[in-house]
């Protein structure tokens, strides 16, 4: 008995980890998508490499966190 407990609360562990690492990637899916836009758009305006990376990260950044915390920006 003590053996299926463990058991259970071993798969419990995987299935509650495999769920986590999902939603990372999901997350990670967004941020990449939103960087990727931002980045061409900045570059589009004639902005640096440099400048373009470190506003892209900060805007993408906001957004994901806004997003975690379910507020809405403008």
């Amino acid at each position: 008995m003590a053996r299926k407990l463990v058991a259970v609360f071993l798969v419990c562990i995987v299935v509650v980890a495999a769920m986590q690492f999902t939603d990372a990637l999901n997350a990670d899916e967004k941020f990449r998508s939103c960087f990727n836009t931002c980045e061409e758009e900045c570059k589009a305006h004639g902005e640096g490499n440099s400048f373009c990376e470190m506003k892209c990260d900060a805007d993408c950044t906001a957004k994901e966190v806004a997003d975690k915390l379910h507020i809405k920006l403008p």
